[in-house]
Formats: C-alpha cells, structure tokens, sequence
C-alpha cells in the first residue's frame, strides 16, 4: 500500500524529458516547463530508494503558496499549480491521471539559471555551525565569540554555495559568488534572498515555526532576476517548533533533518547506495512535511 500511494519517478507520454533531479522531474515545452515534484527524497546528496508519502504534494503546494505571497518581494516563475489549468495548456493527446499527478505539477516559465544556491541563514546550524566551531565564521561573515549550537543570529546572513549536479554543494563568499555571477547580480541576489527569508520567517512565527535557514534559485527572464525552482520547503529549509526551541539543544524539526539524524543514528557512510528506511522514519518524515504545510495554511494570530 506504501508504495502504491508514491511516485519515484515519471514518464509522460507525449513530452519531452528535459532532467531528472533529486526529487523533480522536468519537462521541456518551449518557453515553458513543467515540473513534477515526486516522492524521491535525497539526504547527504544521495537520492534514497524509500518514497515518502505526499511529499512531493507538500512542496508544490508549498511552493505555490510562497510564490504567491512573496510575487511583490521577487517576481518568480509560476505560471500555475492547479492540475485541470496545466493540463488545459499541455500539447494535445498528453493524458496525465489525476490520482498520480494532481497537487505535484507547477507550469513555469523558462529562466536561464543563476548557477549557485542562495542561502539565508537566521540561526547557526548544520554546515555553518560545524564551520563556526572551527574558526568563528560563516562563509566570510565573522560572528560573536560564544554562539550555541541553534542560536539566533544578530542578524541573517547571506551565505551562497555552488550549485553542484552530482556532488556536495560547496559553501562561498559572496565575493566568490560575484566572480561567478558578476558584480550586481551578486549584489541582486542577495538583497532579494535577505528579503524573501526575512518575509518568510515573520509569517512563520505566526504559525508557531521558525525558519532556521532556507536556500533559494534564480534565473534571468526578459532582463529580470525572478525567483524559480522551489520556494521555502521542508526539502529547502530547516523549520523549527516555536514552543520547543532552546539553544544549545535540538530543536523539534518539521524538515529533512528528521532522515538525517536517523541516518546518522545508523552510522551510513553517505555513499551511495542510499539505504532504505524504516516505516516509522517514512511516517514521521511524512507527517512531519503534512504539519508543515498545515501550520503555513492556518497561523495561529
């Protein structure tokens, strides 16, 4: 039954496959694309071979709600996320089945990509906290002395990584990132990543979340940097529980972090092949995603 409600991965008849991500599926049409997030979950940078049910629904719907309010902030890429709008605009003779395909597509425009991921982080934790331990910064931007693990910072930081298609992801300065981008789109994107986290995180505290970090992408489209791919997932970001959260200790997570510790617990090498995971740790991960989503759609003020 597990499996029967998943997808890992897709094949659409009639379209033609543009890539094949960690999680999304990507189709070509023209100036447009569509883009299926699937079930398929990566940790470590290696795609695991235990879907997690609905996950792919939860970020596309996440998604769509964050492009949606943030449109004024950055303009963005969606075109729309409402299965009978999507289809109505696909070649004729391409049939997709509801059941598998509803609340997981998005129509976008096609944006010539910015290669680096733009990461905003609010409060010290995973790479930027192992770096802080060793020499007091984060990716050039020197921090106080004495910082707790999950520890706000006095204010957020930008901190860019390249944007690798197999392998680790490698965290750079900004002025790494203006030589790869050039000067004022550097400069563009991380006035717009500031902005859209700190819009990001003020919603989130009315849902009783606390949006520890978040990465985002961009392309250029007619001149304009928008945002594109994803927008504020539990696949992006690292969501905090309010009520729980203590620095210097783990907060409760609605995120991947759950998979990630447990594939610590059991000592994985972080090579593929990618282990399968146990139904408690789907579960958990799942309903995990779920109250996300159900928090951002019913804050508590």
């Amino acid at each position: 039954m597990l499996m029967a409600e998943t997808v890992m991965q897709t094949d659409i008849r009639g379209l033609k496959l543009l890539a094949r991500g960690k999680v999304r599926d990507i189709y070509d049409l023209g100036d447009k694309l569509l883009i299926i997030a699937t079930d398929r979950l990566s940790a470590f940078d290696v795609i695991l071979p235990t879907p997690i049910p609905d996950k792919g629904r939860v970020l596309t719907q996440m998604s769509a709600f964050w492009f949606h309010r943030t449109e004024r902030i950055a303009p963005n890429h969606l075109i729309s996320a409402e299965f009978k709008e999507i289809v109505r605009q696909l070649p004729r003779g391409v049939k997709l089945d509801p059941a598998l395909f509803e609340g997981r597509m998005m129509l976008v425009k096609k944006a010539k990509r910015f290669d680096a991921e733009c990461v905003v982080r609010g409060y010290l934790a995973g790479s930027g906290w192992k770096e802080y331990q060793k020499t007091g910064a984060v990716c050039g931007h020197s921090l106080p002395k004495g910082l707790k693990e999950a520890e706000k910072l006095p204010e957020p930081i930008f901190t860019p990584s390249t944007k690798a298609e197999v392998g680790h992801d490698q965290n750079i300065t900004r002025e790494a990132l203006a030589k790869i981008v050039g000067d004022q789109p550097a400069k563009e994107l991380e006035r717009l990543s500031l902005a859209l986290y700190r819009a990001a995180g003020s919603y989130m505290e009315q849902c009783g979340l606390i949006l520890a970090d978040t990465k985002f992408e961009f392309g250029i489209l007619d001149g304009k940097t928008i945002l594109i791919d994803e927008a504020v997932t539990p696949d992006s970001s690292r969501f905090w529980d309010i009520q729980h959260y203590r620095p210097g200790s783990s907060p409760e997570n609605f995120d991947k972090q759950f998979v990630r510790d447990y594939l610590e617990r059991i000592g994985w090498n972080k090579t593929p092949p990618g282990p399968a995971l146990p139904v408690d740790v789907v579960q958990g991960t799942s309903q995990r995603y779920q109250e996300a989503l159900r928090r951002l759609k019913c804050p508590l003020s």
